[in-house]
Formats: C-alpha cells, structure tokens, sequence
C-alpha cells in the first residue's frame, strides 16, 4: 500500500506542479523521469545507460539498462555481443539496443536530494522557456505592472507571469517609483540570458508615446488617423505627426479631443510633457514648416541629394525656431528625418552674396570671361564649370544677352578646362602611385583618388581595409569636449551610406567577402542556456521529494503615476513660405 500511495501521490505531485507553475504535465514528469535516472547511475555506475519509464496513469516506475549489440565487445557495461542478445531476440541486429529491467531500488539521503535539485531546475527551464515563448511575440505592446523594488535607479515591474526591467535610462527624468505603485511601459525587447528570459521596457520609446495616442484615440484604433512618426524628449517635449484617411476628420482634433480630454491623458501619463501634435504633409517642405511651429518661416531651400535643408527665419523668429537648447529644431529633425539649418533672412542674404561672388570668380578663372558674364552664369543658378559644360546648350542660349554661338562658345571653354584639369589630376594621380584598379569602384573620381593618395590609400587592398568612418570623417569626445576628424573624402560630400557601398565593393573585389556574404541575415531563434539554481519552490520541491519517496520509504522531506501643457499645430501654416528645390542647374536667384 506505501508503494501504490506513494505512485499515486506522485502523480498529484506533477498535476500541481503542472498548474501551480503553467506548463505542461508531460514535462513536470519527464523531469521526475530524469531525476530517477541520476540517482540510479549513481549506484548502477555513472557509464550505464539506464532508461526510466514513468506510467503517466498508475504512476508506474520502470528502471531498464540499455546494452548496445556489438560484433565484439569491448565494455560490458554498456555493450552485448551478437550472439547474446539472439539467445533472447534471434532478429536482433548490430546496432540495436537490448533492455534488461532492474530492480526497484532504494534512494539514500544525497540521491534523493539530488533527484530533487533536478526536478526543481528542470521545472524552472520548462517556466523559463513557457515565458519567453509567451513575451517574445509581444515586442512593441505596452504592458501594465507593479512596482516590486527599484535597483539604482532601474525598476524592476511585476507583470504577474514574470518580471520585467526599466532601466534608469528608460524612465522618464524626475519620475520616481515606489514598492507597489502601477507602472505602464512599452515593451521594446525580450532576451534569453543565462539567468533567464529577460524583458526589457521603456517609458522613454516614441512608440509608447504612439501606442498611448492609439488607446486614447480610437479614429487611430481604427486606422482612420494614421501616425505618421515621432520625436520625443522625454519628461520635457514631443511631437507627433499625423494624417487623416478621412478627409472629413480633422487628425489634430481627433488628437487634441473635447476640450483637450485625449491629449491630457497621454501628457498625464507621461508625467507632463508637452506634446506639439503636428499635421504630416506628403510635401517635405509643408511638413518642416509645420513641425518648425510655432516658429514663422519665410523661406525654406532643399537639397534632396543630401536630404538637407536650409531654413530661413525673421530675425526675431530664430530664437523660437531653435528652442531651447535646440531642443525644437531637434526634435523636428527627428519628426521629418531632414537635417535642418536654421538661419536668418540677414545671414542667408550674407551666404547667398558671399556664394554669388565664389562662382563669380570661378567662372572667370575657368572661362576666360569678363566679370558680367560670369555674373549672368552665377545669378541663372549655376554653381560648377561641370553644369555649364553638359547642361543643355539651350539653357545658356536663353540667358538674356546670350545667343547660341555664346553658349556654344562657353561650353567648349568649360569641357576644355574640365580636360585640362582631369589630366593634371590624372598625373598628380600617378604621381602619388595610386592604383588604376580603383577607378573600377562606382562613384570614385579622379579627384578622390588623389586625395585619397595623400592619405597613403593607394591600392584596392588599402581601400578595402578603410571603414566608413576613415572617409565621410568621424567625432571623439574626450574630458566633455567633441575633437572632429577629417575623413579623406570628406571635402566631397560622401554619404556614410555611399562611402560603405564603395568600401564593401572593393572588398568584393579583392576577395575578402562573397555577395552570399552581403545577402540579407536570415533571422535566428536567439540562443542561450539558462543557469542552474538551487532553491527550489512550493510545488516544485515538493514534486522532488515525491520522487526520492516513490523510490525510497526512508526519508521524506517537505519544504514546502504637474498640470499639462498641450501645443497643436492646425492644419493651415500662417503663412506660405518660399520654397526653393536645389536642381542640377536652377538652384535659386543670385
């Protein structure tokens, strides 16, 4: 009757374990399985190869010891020669397995505390990996917790079938939590580590800012509102861009909500920041204006190539544009992702003349013309002796003053100058011993291969060992001061985005990488083991001393969340700015 008690109780053992902890019975009780079988290695001998069998209905324990059939045996321990094992299974063949069932036997103190340490961490890996499996697929949710103890500044959440961490630098400056306070936090990842699935959240991600507008507006719910980005300065100011699918709905209302009810309750969660709610315009230079607000711009100019922008402001408008410690103009270049230079309507006059002059005297040098000219070509928009030598002639023929025969006496001058110059730096080229190999890279020029020679970057080999870095330039800050370094292609404008495509191409061209190597990643489930650890819990300790018990009679051990401010912008900019588009030779009037 102890035997039957004891199997029988084993089996509640694993139910409990199965419900207390979430995770499947068949687990709880492969893990018993386990445990019974290091505990019989331990007095078979650790090289036998035992089998434990656990009947999931009568609770049943079985104990086989597995032997290998072999021609000739080197181990009886764990090997059966051929003829043996035919004596018992005459279509037994080489390779195959002999059981042979061992007794019942009786578990001594150490082996039942080991069987019990091996179902306790057996049970946790099963709860480890059952969390990760359920939060891995719930990056980029906001999830509600509570507060169960702050560690140097990061907040460790409870979020009732595990725990969760918000690092100092993902809360909200100022903000303080205490044991048992509410918390809600954006979920922006999920890692398995040794110590177990770790979950990561944020209350600092633009997206939990875009997350709490989807709960609180429900035409963004339904995809009426899209939302089209975000910037965020946490705990300070924010802006949100966005549009309405629907053109009788106006998307900043929406937003705004009755008498600001929908907004107050993001700023509220966010601890009183302010949020500017921006309408997004398919026009870039619409949207820059608008997220500039409530800064006045009388004139914008785009460089698309550079994916920058020039903005010009009243002279009482640039403080307001910049903000306080940029903290504006930021933010709305992290809104509209252009770069955005903020100037005066007096400094862009002042750039504009000083420029007017540069091509001036750079189209009498390079021409051979008298100054008017030369002020012709500059004030039409040309900016470099390559745009007057391919433009199309008829463009210099419409300049006032000019005629064919004048056009197509500027671009003979100019395309001869560009000869001139492409041999002088051909030979410097030479000169410095940089290798013809590199013209074969798409992108480089003549003049880049000089400066590169003066940088000793001579060879395909000396190119493809360069980063991004060593050609677009690069900032170190040391002791709170920024020291920038000039990259060798710096003068030329390269984006990072070119100077790695150039880099990755000579690599491929000197063999150090494959195209099969620059294909796309093919993602991976993240890898790692989990960590062994000795305390046990309720159930689980429990189920390992119902497994010592079943084996044993001799021993059983039980142990058992400031007022908010709310910017919007509406849907109409006060006034129309200028809008200027940088063209290969139209930029602007000088």
């Amino acid at each position: 009757m102890a035997v039957s008690a004891n199997r029988l109780e084993l089996l509640q053992i694993a139910d409990a374990v199965a419900r207390e902890k979430s995770i499947d019975r068949e687990i709880v009780i492969s893990a018993m399985a386990e445990a019974i079988q290091k505990a019989a290695r331990s007095r078979y001998g650790q090289e036998t190869n035992i089998k434990v069998e656990i009947d999931p209905k009568t609770g049943d324990i079985r104990l086989h010891r597995l032997l290998e059939v072999v021609e000739e045996v080197e181990d009886y321990t764990v090997q059966i020669s051929l003829e043996l094992a035919r004596d018992d299974s005459p279509e037994i063949q080489i390779g195959e397995f002999v059981s042979e069932q061992l007794p019942p036997m009786e578990f001594g103190r150490i082996a039942a505390q080991s069987a019990k340490q091996v179902i306790v961490q057996k049970v946790r890996e099963a709860e480890r990996d059952q969390q990760y499996d359920e939060f891995k697929d719930r990056i980029g949710e906001v999830i509600n917790g509570t507060v169960k103890r702050v560690e140097y500044g990061n907040v460790v959440v409870d979020l009732g079938r595990g725990e969760a961490i918000i690092r100092r630098d993902e809360t909200i400056p100022r903000e303080n939590f205490r044991y048992g306070d509410r918390v809600r936090a954006f979920i922006y990842d999920v890692r398995r580590e040794q110590r177990g699935p770790q979950i990561f959240l944020s209350r600092t991600h633009p997206e939990f800012m875009a997350k709490l507008f989807t709960m609180e507006v429900p035409e963004i719910y339904d995809g009426v509102i899209e939302i089209k980005s975000v910037a965020r300065d946490a705990g300070s100011r924010a802006k949100i861009a966005v549009i309405s699918n629907d053109a009788s709905i106006d998307p900043v209302g929406a937003c705004v909500g009755m008498r600001g009810s929908r907004v107050q309750a993001v700023v509220g969660e966010l601890q009183g920041e302010k949020i500017d709610i921006i309408p997004w315009s398919p026009d870039a230079a619409s949207f820059i204006v608008n997220a500039l607000q409530p800064a006045e711009v009388a004139k914008v100019v785009l460089d698309e190539e550079a994916e920058r922008i020039d903005v010009v402001v009243p002279d009482d408008q640039l403080s307001l544009a910049i903000g306080r410690r940029g903290q504006n103009v930021r933010l709305a270049s992290q809104l509209t992702g252009w770069d955005i230079d903020i100037m005066t309507e007096q400094e862009e006059s002042e750039r504009r003349q000083a420029e007017f002059a540069q091509n001036t005297a750079k189209f009498v040098e390079a021409l051979n013309v008298d100054e008017m000219v030369a002020q012709l070509l500059a004030s039409e928009g040309f900016s470099s002796v390559e745009e007057v030598a391919y433009v199309d002639m008829l463009e210099i023929a419409s300049i006032e003053g000019f005629d064919d025969e004048t056009a197509e006496e500027l671009q003979a001058r100019a395309r001869e100058f560009l000869e001139k110059q492409e041999s002088a730096l051909d030979n410097e080229r030479k000169a410095l011993g940089v290798s013809d190999d590199l013209r074969e890279i798409e992108g480089i020029t003549t003049s880049m291969m000089v400066a590169l020679g003066k940088d000793e970057i001579k060879t395909m080999e000396d190119f493809a060992g360069c980063a991004a870095d060593d050609l677009t330039g690069w900032n170190e800050r040391k002791d709170g001061e920024t020291t920038h370094f000039d990259g060798s292609l710096e003068s030329f404008k390269l984006s990072r985005i070119d100077a790695e495509n150039m880099v990755m191409a000579a690599r491929l061209k000197v063999g150090w990488v494959t195209p099969e190597d620059l294909a796309p990643p093919v993602e991976e489930t993240p890898e790692g083991e989990e960590g062994s650890e000795d305390a046990g819990e309720t159930a689980s300790e429990k189920a390992g001393e119902a497994a010592s018990e079943t084996a044993s009679e001799n021993e059983s051990e039980k142990e058992s969340g400031e007022d908010a401010s709310v910017s919007t912008s509406s849907d109409t900019a006060p006034t129309e700015p200028e809008t200027v588009k940088s063209e290969a030779v139209n930029k602007d009037e000088g």
